[in-house]
């Protein structure tokens, strides 16, 4: 009797444990969309923005005097939605030529999940794309093992909620279907800290490189998710952004304060010090968590750019140059069509709110 007790015991452990094993295994290992809306998920639908897009002929606001083969080795791309700033993300992404890119991207709602002042990372195999699934590079496991324990997180709730990293990946998948990604979110934390965490980042992912024999710009790149100023005092979440106030002049001079951001932060050498003047344009001196002047990448921007600087220094290559490529917003030119697309905006485009979009690459 014990023998056949024993035997269903077993049986039953077993039973449980495949069980487990199985609700484990069924685990989505794609990482779903967030923003059906404002971004193209099918193929068809990113074939035409991008059909739209080249029929803009937007070079005439953009700089377009980069030589043939220019490959950025990090840049700052907007992440609104396609109607709005869609010509703005090839302007910039056409000169990514990695096969993995390195991704830091704003964490918008960190504050429900209480996460500041780590790096917070996925767990997902791939992400979807428009034309298929988009491979995460192995080197995300290979960084997150090297890195210190209290710098990062795998959370993949918020880097399933958060919206700015998907923006970036249909523009780099339709140009490079073999793209590779690697998901970084930047929740708040002061300047001291995202100095001692790029640090980390940087010679982690210097290690690994160098273990693969990996290039900068050529195979691996570094892109921030970010978007400019928010700006105005309508239908901003009760917030107040109107900065200068309200109406055309207001206006003026905010897109003169963003553009002031851009010449004296990004363009030319890029130095610590113009990193650190970018977050004390952007973030509060007396509280980190709070703007000072409201570009939701304030913190995405500022370790992404820390931690090329840092590569830039292990690496001993050519200091990086800012090269401002476009800035533009949703309220100053004509928005794309998209509607019989299936996509809209998710939010609205007034004199009394609207948002910038920085492009910016660094080669």
């Amino acid at each position: 009797m014990r023998t056949v007790a024993t035997i269903c015991l077993l049986f039953a452990l077993m039973l449980s444990s495949s069980l487990l094993l199985a609700r484990t295994d069924s685990k989505p290992s794609t990482r779903a969309l967030a923003d059906t809306v404002g971004f193209a998920h099918r193929a068809w639908q990113m074939d035409s923005v991008m059909a739209r897009i080249s029929s803009l002929n937007r070079d005439d606001l953009a700089r377009t005097e980069q030589p043939a083969g220019t490959a950025w080795r990090a840049a700052i791309c907007p992440h609104d939605d396609y109607t709005y700033a869609g010509w703005l993300y090839p302007a910039v992404l056409r000169n990514i030529k990695a096969k993995t890119v390195v991704i830091f991207g704003v964490s918008h709602k960190a504050w429900r999940h209480k996460l500041e002042n780590r790096l917070v990372f996925d767990s997902f195999s791939a992400w979807r794309g428009p034309y298929g699934k988009v491979t995460v590079s192995p080197l995300r496991d290979e960084l997150i093992n090297r890195l210190p324990t209290g710098m990062v997180i795998v959370h993949d709730q918020m880097q399933s909620e958060e919206y700015s990293v998907e923006a970036l990946i249909p523009f780099l998948q339709y140009q490079n279907r073999d793209v590779e990604i690697i998901s970084i979110l930047v929740p708040s934390m002061d300047f001291e800290r995202m100095q001692t965490i790029s640090r980390h980042l940087a010679k982690a992912l210097f290690a690994v490189m160098n273990q693969k024999n990996l290039r900068w710009g050529e195979d691996v790149a570094i892109l921030i998710s970010s978007d400019a100023v928010h700006y105005g005092d309508e239908e901003w979440g009760g917030y107040n952004f109107a900065y200068y106030g309200t109406g055309a002049q207001a206006n003026e001079l905010a897109e003169a304060h963003d553009r002031e951001i851009i010449s004296t932060c990004f363009e030319s050498k890029l130095t610590e010090k113009k990193v650190a003047r970018f977050y004390a344009y952007t973030t509060n001196d007396d509280n980190f968590k709070e703007y000072r002047w409201s570009w939701c990448g304030n913190y995405a921007i500022s370790v992404g750019l820390l931690t090329a600087l840092d590569f830039q220094k292990l690496e001993k290559s050519a200091p990086l140059t800012g090269v401002p490529i476009a800035y533009a917003t949703s309220i100053t030119q004509p928005h794309l069509k998209v509607d019989d697309l299936g996509m809209g905006e998710t939010a609205i485009a007034t004199p009394r709110h609207w948002v910038g979009y920085p492009a910016v690459g660094f080669r």
